[in-house]
Formats: structure tokens, sequence, C-alpha cells
């Protein structure tokens, strides 16, 4: 469902825009618990059973988006009690950052197959023959049934149909998540498996009821500015398209102004340095002292590989992420910036929620959390004034091109071959953590020795990241077009290289 817009995003976005709104105005926050009432207007139910049910899930999705935790079940405290937690200009999140809320979750079945009325009865019966489990069996009519209580969910059957009258069914939280982390509660309600979660966000964003949310830092980052603190929006190069095709670099420049912020930086010059880090590290280790390396820029792939494959910790580069390494640089020549990075992922609100990245990463939003900002000052991109030369054009080609998938690799090869041109280097790239756990299974085998591994949790790369508005194939081409204007290609050629060791301290 991805791609496509619908009632779900329109919530999402109502209520980043409301929240932004009300910190902007100040005064008094109470008002806070009139949010529901203004997303859901009126006395009908537009999309659930009744009316009630839709603001008491706007709610929750308001304490969420002001950073607090979900109430507890069963009860009905206004957000505006405990607004005083969400107004300051500086928090850090209560894990989980991703939520589920109980009474918003359709309950929908777990996986099962199921055979349809459009079972025709053949005599050939290929779905019964290659059943592992004799769960198929024949009516009185000679049409097919499933015993669910020998079915093992294998496919077998649905691949073999001739009419396709077989249907696979999974709950769409669950399909989405390459971890395996959707469980169901006692109720047969979604719950998270916080052991498992890497927080990639796939599972929100594929929830078809809204039922799923994440923590956001919008109000304390707009009391950070309100309250005279220079905050510095280092953006992610994803960016490019998410915001409408008039938002182009110099305009989205403009606006971030307008918004507060005191200056903006492409994180790509993050990613060139990284790159080069990473160059370096892979041809000092591998295969010396690893067999293969795994890239680090990505967080929900770095403790997948953790958390499934503790053998290879120390394969994965402990390179600094250019989320890392921008926000160090700017501190570097401005100490008293707060800073806020701005990009697709979910999983970069938890990255910069560990202690060793705090004093690095003050704030993390997503372009979602950024448009509900824009609509909440009116922002036209059509109409705004803006300096063309302002066009944020420091980073490399290829440092753009970490947004994609490929992109990583593609970066740290054409490095490698600037430092050491007679070393050839394999490469591989998995995008959604379904595809990454089996491309370190083959890694485990000894199939991926000498090898760069790429992983990025959201297929398609950053540009399909939870915090998202463009549909992918759309945002690959600004991406593309975005790299191919850079002044340079090789992140080798990066102005900032001389800057790289005053920032990269590692055990992040």
């Amino acid at each position: 469902m991805r791609g496509v817009h619908s009632a779900v995003d329109e919530i999402r976005r109502n209520v980043f825009t409301e929240v932004a709104r009300l910190a902007y105005e100040g005064g008094d926050l109470s008002r806070v618990d009139m949010i529901p009432y203004k997303i859901v207007p009126g006395e009908v139910a537009q999309h659930r059973h009744d009316v009630f049910q839709e603001r008491a899930i706007v709610q929750e999705r308001v304490r969420l988006a002001l950073g607090m935790s979900l109430q507890p079940a069963g009860a009905q405290t206004p957000v505006s009690k405990h607004i005083q937690e969400a107004d300051t200009d500086q928090t850090y999140f209560e894990e989980p950052l991703v939520n589920i809320i109980p009474f918003a979750c359709n309950a929908c079945p777990p996986k099962q197959v199921r055979i349809t009325d459009s079972c025709q009865g053949c005599i050939s019966h290929p779905c019964m023959n290659v059943c592992p489990k004799d769960a198929i069996y024949l009516d009185k009519n000679k049409r097919c049934h499933i015993d669910q209580s020998k079915c093992i969910k294998c496919g077998k059957c649905f691949n073999q149909c001739p009419y396709h009258a077989i249907s696979m069914i999974q709950r769409p939280c669950a399909a989405a998540c390459g971890m395996d982390a959707i469980e169901s509660d006692e109720f047969g309600r979604a719950k998270i498996n916080y052991d498992k979660c890497v927080s990639c966000g796939m599972c929100l964003v594929n929830c078809p009821f809204a039922a799923i949310a994440d923590k956001s830092q919008i109000f304390q980052l707009i009391s950070a500015m309100k309250k005279g603190e220079k905050v510095v929006a280092c953006v992610a190069p994803a960016f490019v398209g998410q915001f409408g095709k008039d938002a182009t670099p110099a305009k989205l420049k403009a606006a971030m102004h307008i918004l507060g912020f005191s200056d903006v930086v492409e994180v790509a010059i993050g990613a060139d340095l990284c790159t080069v880090q990473e160059a370096n590290d892979f041809l000092e280790e591998v295969p010396e002292k690893i067999d293969w390396m795994g890239t680090s820029c990505c967080p929900a792939w770095s403790v997948m590989a953790k958390k499934l494959f503790p053998q290879f910790t120390d394969n994965i580069s402990m390179a600094l992420t250019p989320m890392v390494i921008t926000a160090r640089m700017v501190k570097k020549e401005q100490p008293t910036a707060r800073i806020c990075f701005i990009g697709p992922c979910a999983a970069k609100k938890l990255e910069a929620n560990r202690k060793s990245v705090r004093s690095d990463v003050d704030f993390v939003l997503t372009f979602e959390e950024l448009q509900g900002m824009f609509d909440a000052k009116n922002i036209d991109f059509a109409t705004i004034e803006f300096d063309p030369a302002d066009d944020m054009s420091e980073g490399t080609g290829l440092g753009r091109g970490f947004a994609v998938s490929g992109g990583v690799a593609a970066a740290v090869v054409e490095a490698i071959r600037h430092i050491d041109p007679d070393r050839e280097v394999l490469t591989e790239y998995a995008t959604g953590l379904k595809e990454c756990k089996k491309m370190l299974m083959m890694a485990k085998a000894g199939k991926r020795d000498g090898y760069l591994l790429e992983g990025m949790a959201c297929p398609g790369g950053c540009v399909a990241g939870a915090g998202t508005i463009t549909p992918v194939r759309e945002s690959t081409n600004y991406v593309a077009k975005f790299k191919a204007e850079a002044s340079e290609e090789s992140c080798t050629k990066s102005p900032f290289l001389d800057r790289l060791d005053e920032v990269s301290e590692r055990g992040v």
C-alpha cells in the first residue's frame, strides 16, 4: 500500500500539523484536547464504527506525536493533564519508539492459507499432492478445503493451484516486518516483540487501520527554536522530491529559515566522509581481520545483524553514520548549536536516542513530520521567496546516492579504487530486512568472504523509509537527478575530507 495516498496518511499528517501548530502558537496548551475534534469533526464516523473511537485513536496519536507514551489500558486521561511532559525544549524518547494503539488494531487474522470459492474441484488436485502435512481434503462435492490444525502455511498449495483459487493472507504489519516481531496478544490483536524489533517503521506505514505510530520530537524542537536556541537542520539527501516539484533545494532552505532553523546543511557531506572511512576500514580489515565487512549507515540493518547474527558484530563497520559525522562537523563550528537531523527514517530516532550519540544529535524528524511544520506555517513552495544560489551544493554525487539501495556500496567501492586501484572488491546489497537476513545467511555459510555487504532495512533504500512522502520510484528518480547536479561525483573529492580526523572518534 506504500505510494498510494490514503485516509491513514491524512490522519498521520494532520496530527503532525496540529501538534506543530500548537507548538508554534503556544499559549494555553490545554487546547491540545481539541485536536481530535478538529481532525474528526461532526458526529458521524468516517472510517470506524463510531466517531468516539476515531477521536480516541487520534488522541493517542497526538500523545505519541508529543513524544509521550500511550496511556495505560482502560485509562481515559486527557492529553492536557500531562502536557507539561512535552512542554520542554529537549526530550529523549522513553522506549518503545514504535507503538501499537490496542483499540485501533483490527485484530487482523494471523497468517493463513485459505481455499476460496473459486476452487473448481479439478481431478488433478495438485494442491493435495504437494501438501507435506496432508492438510487438504475433499468435501462431498469434491472441492478442496484446508484443515488449519494441520496447515504449516508453507504456501506450496498456493503456488500450485491452476485456478489461483488459494489465497495466502497475512496481517499487513506482520508481512512488512522483516524481523518477525509482530505477534498476537490475548485478544488476537497485534503486538510488537521489542526484543526483535529494530524500529524500522515498516509496520507503521503498512497498517491500514492507523493503529501503529512512533514518537516524535516536533513539539520539543519548535519549543527550542521559540526559546531562541540556534538549531541547525541536517537534511538527508533523500529530501529531493519529498515536498513536491516546486520544493527545490534553495526553496527548501528558505522555508526552513521560516520555520525557525538557523541554518540548513546537506547530510551528503557526512556521507562522503563515511564513505572514505569505510573504504579505509575495508582495505585494512578484509581479509586480514574479518572475512567480510558490512556497511554501517542504516541503523535498523546494523542492529538486525547484531541481534540475529551476534557472531558478526565485528563485521559491521564501526564507521560513523552520515548523520553523526555531519552533526559533529556542525558542532565543531557552532558549539552552542542544537542539531536536528531530518530524514526518511524512523530508526534514526532510536540511533539518536543512544547515550553515545545524544551529545551529537538533539532532535530527529522525518520528512512527514517536517511537512507538518510546513503546513502549520502555511508555506507554499510555489510562491516562496528564495536565493537561487543557496542550493545546498556541498555533497558529492556518490554521497547523495546513499539515499538509494546500492548507493553506499557503490560509493565505497569507488573510493577504494581511488585509494588502491589494484584492489578488486566484490559487493552485494540487500534491500528490506528479509533480504538482508538471506544475505547474512550466505555470509554465515562462508559464501561472501571478501565481500562488502550493504544492508538497507527499507525496500528500495532510504527513499522508502517510514517517514517519506513521495512514492519510491518517483523519489529514486529525483535522487538520480540530484546526484547528476553535484559539482563532484567521487566522495574522495569532497572539500571536507581534511576534517575527517576531527570528527571520526568511533564507538557509536
